[in-house]
């Protein structure tokens, strides 16, 4: 029987390239969004009966617990775990208010923390792995970014904490560190600032931004047997930036 993955933020980006690998290598998919229209799209493309969406927002509590839920109901196990859901934002300290800080800090953190939560029971059934997303931003701090770093810095030692915590299962948990990546959000990112992608790929020593899919092979790696020994890793990603 194929295996099952769970991926958040799976319609766009990170997610989706992610959710292209696990596909092809034969995974039964389960993609976590918001938006039926992106959904649609995705769902379209892939035109299959492996891949199952569903709607939800993971900064809710009630909907991290139903997307396992469905999940087990509809393909009978959870063995992946992918935290792909994220929200990107910047500016000085002084600009940032407490709605700000809720909705970056409640899809970045909260979601990833709960999502993992629901997860275990299934989890541990399967003797899973868990895969979360973070950002160099959480390990080297940006600057007029400090938001974002450290909703990502969070992930960081969360992931590190869980996999102590999940190991005598074993449970694996590791996670990756992008450094930027052409995604909709870092265009959209672009598109706000004036700034050329040649700006961002220039402070790279290899000279350019990453893709989602060399990010998305990465994910693959660390949930499967590959790298059976591994956990607890935080795993960068980004072009020597933080070498």
């Amino acid at each position: 029987m194929s295996k099952v993955v769970i991926i958040t933020g799976g319609t766009s980006g990170i997610g989706l390239a992610a959710a292209e690998i696990f596909i092809k290598n034969h995974y039964r998919c389960v993609l976590i969004g918001r938006s039926e229209q992106k959904a649609r799209v995705t769902l379209d493309k892939f035109n299959s009966d492996q891949v199952f969406y569903i709607r939800a927002d993971v900064s809710n509590v009630d909907d991290c617990n139903r997307v396992i839920n469905e999940t087990v109901q509809q393909f009978g196990a959870v063995d992946v775990l992918v935290n792909s859901a994220g929200l990107y934002s910047e500016g000085a300290i002084s600009s940032v208010d407490e709605t700000e800080y809720q909705r970056i800090f409640n899809t970045n953190v909260k979601g990833t923390f709960f999502m993992c939560r629901a997860a275990v029971e299934a989890l541990t059934k399967t003797c899973g792995a868990i895969v979360n997303v973070a950002s160099d931003a959480g390990i080297k701090g940006n600057y007029f970014c400090a938001l974002y770093s450290a909703s990502k810095g969070a992930v960081v030692a969360f992931t590190k904490s869980l996999a102590l915590e999940l190991a005598y299962i074993p449970i694996r948990v590791n996670c990756v560190a992008p450094g930027d990546v052409l995604t909709p959000m870092t265009e959209a990112q672009l598109r706000r600032s004036g700034e050329k992608i040649e700006d961002l790929a220039s402070v790279y020593p290899l000279k350019r931004i990453a893709k989602a899919e060399e990010i998305a092979e990465t994910i693959y790696f660390l949930a499967s047997d590959k790298a059976s020994f591994v956990t607890g890793t935080v795993l960068s990603v980004d072009g020597g930036l933080t070498a």
